[in-house]
């Protein structure tokens, strides 16, 4: 019974935690920031997470790109140009995205660990 209990526990407990960002390439890590590459395919979301630090997202191509709002369930088109420069804070709801254009577009997900510390 104590195993059936700790993997029931253990199961929520993973249904509980961020989903990660979309899959990436890690470019640069270290005791300050993770930098890592994203590709974003035509048609394929993004799953809603968490964000685990602040975030600067810098879009490396232009793209159009649909956002699904976790809790009204309005859905927004969105336009960023190539070089175009966004932030966002540590524990943002990071809602799902779909790439909406006809080609894979790229962002630099730069990862701001232990601001103010």
């Amino acid at each position: 019974m104590p195993a059936r209990m700790f993997l029931i526990a253990l199961l929520l407990n993973s249904c509980l935690l961020p989903a990660p960002e979309a899959p990436g390439n890690v470019r640069m890590e270290n005791g300050k920031v993770r930098v890592t590459e994203i590709d974003y395919q035509p048609g394929v979301p993004r799953p809603r997470y968490t964000r685990p630090a602040d975030q600067v997202i810098v879009f490396l191509d232009d793209c159009e790109y649909q956002r699904t709002d976790s809790i009204t369930g309005a859905k927004e088109t969105r336009h960023r140009k190539a070089g175009e420069v966004i932030w966002h804070n540590k524990g943002e709801d990071a809602p799902v995205l779909v790439n909406t254009g006809s080609a894979t577009y790229r962002t630099l997900v730069i990862e701001l660990k232990n601001l103010g510390k």
